[in-house]
């Protein structure tokens, strides 16, 4: 069994996965690499890899000889290795009735469950994990409480789906929607998520959608018409000078531009649309045709008193970026890999709510000597350790309102 001591240098292992981060000059460099992998003799099939404008992402079994071959590769592509990179989010619900929240979420979410997760509620665990079937947005795990917690929870999610893929989960789970926006959707314990639906990107580019980013999906027969692909969206993104999330999957690329990134001042931006069209004549050409039932779009919301403090500590913890968009409070990740974060007011009349201990909870996977960093960085913006297992490799931190990150070295 490959351990993390025996990958080169520069991978770690992330749930279960050899995973590496590499700096690169442009999108093009990042096909360059993928291009490489495919042609390996020593490497089966495709990993995931998620090309940025200015890095590329691998993520794979532990396979000794494959991750060497990429690193090869990388090796002659003059790509650098930036472990610090490396952190994987997901989201934890805890339910004293967990086996009734997992039909909800696998709805909402069109997620599966993950291989080898046991059943909610069974007596091996009492936990079990949901996961994206193309690994893009975040795991979903549920663990068992042991006393309800009845208020309304801090933390929320936003989803966007298709409009048809948002009418049939209503139908699927009987629930019609309410709130504010008239799309929050709530699970049998209360924990809320706005489903929201997506839009057509103009009258010209059928094949992306808008939901909050702009996406693509384009199912692919084999590793060639893949890499194809993706070198021609590659140069398109390179030529406009616009930066793409390109995630390749054995099974489909995934093209994406970021949340809000599509936008213009007023609706959306030309130069993308633009690009966007170039995008799909490319699929065109590479002979393959577009699935909007892949698009998805993930994201947290977490409630709070003093935004500003806790804007500072989740950027500083995970190593986001403030939007500087007023009145925007978004964070994000500067590499694209991991979810949008944003904030929102709690009504300061909701005493129960503030003091309550959230249902849902966000779970960190980092290399182990990650760990007492991150403690230290925690402690530093103002939060505090709530649970020290760093001989363990984990630990659970808790922000200025008590809102939790759980801290896995994987």
């Amino acid at each position: 069994m490959t351990t993390g001591s025996d990958l080169p240098a520069g991978w770690r292992l992330i749930n279960q996965r050899a995973c590496s981060w590499y700096e690169s000059p442009s999108h093009a460099a990042g096909a360059s690499l993928l291009s490489r992998i495919a042609g390996s003799a020593d490497i089966g099939q495709l990993p995931d890899v998620d090309i940025r404008a200015r890095g590329v992402r691998v993520r794979m079994a532990p396979d000794a000889a494959a991750v060497r071959a990429v690193t090869a590769a990388a090796d002659d592509l003059g790509l650098a290795a930036d472990p610090t990179a490396l952190a994987e989010l997901g989201y934890v619900i805890e339910a004293t009735d967990p086996a009734a929240l997992e039909p909800f979420w696998q709805t909402v979410l069109d997620y599966r469950r993950a291989p080898g997760s046991s059943r909610v509620g069974s007596a091996a665990s009492g936990e079990t994990r949901l996961i994206d079937p193309l690994r893009r947005d975040p795991t979903v795990s549920f663990r068992r409480l042991d006393e309800p917690r009845p208020a309304n929870d801090r933390l929320h999610l936003d989803v966007g789906r298709l409009p048809e893929a948002v009418l049939s989960t209503r139908q699927a789970i009987d629930q019609q929607p309410r709130g504010p926006y008239g799309v929050l959707l709530t699970d049998a314990e209360g924990n809320e998520v706005d489903l929201c639906p997506g839009d057509a990107l103009s009258p010209d580019t059928e094949d992306w959608q808008t939901m909050f980013s702009a996406l693509a999906c384009y199912p692919t027969p084999s590793s060639e018409v893949t890499t194809g692909l993706v070198t021609a969206v590659t140069q398109l993104a390179d030529q406009a000078g616009l930066s793409l999330l390109i995630d390749v999957r054995p099974e489909a690329v995934v093209i994406d531009s970021a949340k809000d990134q599509w936008e213009g001042p007023e609706g959306a931006d030309p130069a993308f649309v633009e690009l966007a069209a170039r995008v799909q004549g490319a699929a065109r050409a590479a002979g393959v045709t577009a699935d909007p039932g892949l698009s998805r779009f993930l994201q947290l919301g977490i409630a709070g008193r003093d935004i500003t403090r806790l804007r500072s500590f989740w950027s500083g913890v995970l190593g986001y970026v403030c939007d500087p968009r007023p009145p925007v409070t978004d964070i994000y990740d500067p590499r694209r890999l991991n979810p949008v974060i944003f904030f929102q007011d709690l009504d300061p009349t909701e005493e129960d709510r503030a003091r309550q201990r959230n249902r849902l909870h966000v779970s960190l996977a980092v290399p182990p000597d990650r760990v007492p960093s991150l403690m230290a960085s925690a402690v530093e913006a103002g939060g505090r350790i709530v649970e020290n297992l760093n001989d363990q490799g984990r630990c659970t931190l808790a922000d200025p309102e008590g809102n939790e990150i759980r801290v896995t070295g994987s």
